[in-house]
């Protein structure tokens, strides 16, 4: 069964995460992504290891695990675009592609006439998504963003971290990754619009601007409150009790999202005043309460072990979880159901772990297609294909470091 997105055909000159995490989902959804990679060396986090990707001999390979993080399901194309060759290439490429992602500096592409609009002048039909750190506008527009700054100055590490604590990023670059989840959209969005006008368009999209609109709750609490939030540490600002306790032999999440749940929660712990006292009878007198009640609640965990409150917990319905580290995570059986982990196979031989797309389709389901692809493995045969390549072409254009 063919993919939502079969049919659509991708130019994806972007690197690191951002831009790839994008391409990758429009990949998972059917699209054809054509990689381009520089020859010689290719996507920076091929070497952004270790761990590094096993062969089938259980020796490591030249390609990082963060690079297949990114990369599934595409084409790697390697290609020397600072040539003017290179730049032949990529613009009768994006003659016959649907749409272009990079994340170049801001005007960094125009020098080479890869830019918007360059490239709609000869596909007015183009969807062109410009991923940068603060956008193709503005004081800071040509200034480089990378997710550890973009996550400080859009106010993420100011509500990240224990109160008393430095501000702290996420475990994950996760500007980064919503900004490819949101570009994901947005092509999509922009590919509709084509079906409907036969147009294409271009799509401006900043990691800062994507890191201040998920600020979410935390946003909107200072939009309407005037006052900024600080760290919570595992709590949360609008709800309690909702954050991580220690229990008698480690810690879990605690998560009352109501007043019937935090009633069910003191009749297990056997603390049913706690439920009767108008300071913490609705959860906006337990917010307001927050530091009278806490330590209490802190106290009756440290009471039953870990296993215990789990158990008592979930039979009653009230929301609550493990802490897992990641080899957990994989070993959940939920998530063993779910099939999130996979094992794809390289075109070099062998299989590569691998992390599967979350969405379920009911009626265009998700076919991966392999692992990330070697550096410049589909650069013959694609350019042969699409742009009818003839062999002492390819030989010559090789042999002057233009493509590999």
């Amino acid at each position: 069964m063919k993919g939502a997105l079969s049919g659509i055909r991708v130019l994806d000159l972007s690197r690191i995460l951002a831009g790839p995490w994008a391409t990758q989902m429009l990949a998972d959804f059917g699209a054809e992504v054509i990689k381009i990679e520089r020859p010689g060396c290719g996507d920076d986090t091929r070497s952004w290891g270790p761990p590094y990707i096993k062969d089938s001999a259980g020796n490591d390979t030249e390609d990082a695990a963060y690079f297949h993080a990114t990369n599934r399901g595409k084409r790697s194309v390697a290609v020397d675009i600072t040539q003017p060759e290179g730049q032949a290439i990529i613009r009768e490429l994006a003659k016959k592609c649907d749409v272009v992602v990079e994340n170049f500096k801001v005007d960094g592409l125009a020098k080479y006439g890869l830019d918007y609009a360059s490239l709609s002048a000869i596909n007015p039909a183009l969807v062109y998504c410009s991923i940068t750190g603060f956008g193709q506008t503005g004081p800071y527009r040509a200034r480089a963003g990378y997710d550890f700054m973009i996550q400080a100055m859009g106010g993420l590490m100011s509500v990240t971290g224990e109160s008393d604590g430095m501000p702290m990023k996420t475990g994950v670059a996760l500007a980064d990754v919503m900004t490819g989840l949101y570009a994901c959209n947005a092509i999509q969005a922009a590919l509709i619009h084509r079906m409907q006008t036969g147009a294409g368009q271009h799509i401006d999209l900043s990691l800062l601007d994507v890191q201040v609109a998920t600020l979410a709750n935390q946003g909107m609490n200072y939009l309407a409150s005037g006052k900024a939030p600080g760290r919570l540490g595992n709590a949360h600002p609008n709800i309690v009790p909702y954050q991580a306790f220690a229990t008698a032999d480690g810690h879990i999440i605690l998560a009352v999202g109501n007043d019937s749940q935090f009633i069910k929660f003191c009749a297990i712990a056997g603390c049913n005043e706690l439920a009767g006292n108008p300071l913490y009878s609705s959860n906006r007198e337990r917010v307001k309460h927050r530091d009278q009640l806490v330590p209490i609640i802190t106290q009756l965990m440290q009471q039953h072990s870990s296993d215990w409150w789990l158990q008592a917990l979930s039979d009653q319905g009230v929301p609550c979880g493990p802490i897992n580290t990641l080899d957990q995570v994989f070993d959940d059986p939920q998530v063993q159901h779910r099939e999130m982990q996979l094992e794809l196979p390289r075109s070099q031989g062998g299989s590569a772990p691998s992390i599967a797309n979350p969405i379920k389709f009911s009626s265009t389901p998700i076919e991966y297609q392999g692992a990330a692809p070697g550096l410049g493995q589909d650069s013959r045969t694609l350019l042969q294909a699409l742009l009818q390549l003839p062999d002492d072409n390819w030989d010559e254009l090789k042999a002057n470091g233009v493509l590999e």
